[in-house]
């Protein structure tokens, strides 16, 4: 499912217009941006929790040239889901 795909399904399930479901799902995906770029977790009950993760600097090297490269320290987005929304999926 593609964005325009969920918008309409969300717009079908709760009555909204297009524009105002394509408009929340914008100021949704900003709130979590900022909200992470903040270093705050994002929890959502019975869905899961985005938050960052520090990945350690390494090593690694290029598959083509074999030439070894540091990889930098970096934070990367990351979403843990809920129990509830695991165990729902698992079912199916």
């Amino acid at each position: 499912m593609n964005k325009v795909e969920l918008i309409n399904v969300i717009s079908e399930k709760t009555g909204l217009k297009k524009k105002q479901t394509e408009q929340f799902l914008k100021v949704f995906t900003e709130t979590v941006t900022e909200s992470l770029l903040a270093d705050e977790k994002v929890s959502i009950a019975g869905f899961g929790t985005f938050e960052t993760r520090e990945r350690a600097r390494k090593e690694a090297y290029n598959p083509v040239t074999k030439a070894k490269v540091t990889v930098e320290a970096k934070k990367v987005p990351a979403f843990k889901p809920s129990k509830a929304f695991k165990d729902t999926i698992s079912k199916a």
